[in-house]
């Protein structure tokens, strides 16, 4: 072998080697922000390993799946026994006598969602002071009702049902 061709094989793997190295610190590199990738997926864990962290996150997830699920059957409670609480309500106030000022006497009317109450009537008079209470079922009332009992109910009636869903 001739002195040249020793010398060009010798420079063809000196290139090799610095190619080689350069390749070896590149892959170094590109290990080494993988690692800090995984640490980083793998913190809320126990950090060992990324099928720990995934066991305990769908452990969370189940959890918070039951209390939605628990959450969505006291909703379902709330609503119903909602629907039975006073919604609507409608106030009249006036004078019923001449004799008396200040618009003391009134009718009130008390309603769930379903139109289901009551309509209190107050009739005020210099010497006593009467209380009725008549029922209401489905924004009806089987007694007969005065004038302003009626525009109490009317009143209540016409707010609709809170938190409704409209079409």
């Amino acid at each position: 072998m001739d002195p040249t061709s020793s010398g060009l094989v010798a420079a063809a793997l000196a290139i090799a080697v610095i190619v080689l190295i350069v390749v070896v610190v590149m892959l170094w590199r590109r290990i080494a922000a993988l690692d800090r990738r995984l640490a980083g997926l793998t913190r809320a864990g126990d950090g060992r390993n990324l099928e720990s962290t995934l066991h305990a996150t769908l452990d969370k997830v189940g959890a918070l799946s039951t209390g939605v699920e628990a959450l969505k059957s006291r909703a379902t409670v709330i609503e119903a026994v909602q629907k039975k609480a006073v919604q609507r309500t409608g106030l009249v106030r006036y004078n019923p006598f001449e004799d008396t000022g200040g618009n003391q006497s009134f009718a009130v009317a008390l309603l769930d969602a379903n139109g289901d109450g009551v309509v209190v009537s107050s009739l005020h008079a210099r010497q006593n002071t009467r209380v009725y209470a008549k029922a209401i079922a489905g924004g009806r009332s089987e007694a007969a009702l005065s004038e302003e009992e009626s525009e109490a109910l009317r009143n209540a009636m016409a707010q609709g049902t809170p938190g409704a869903k409209s079409s």
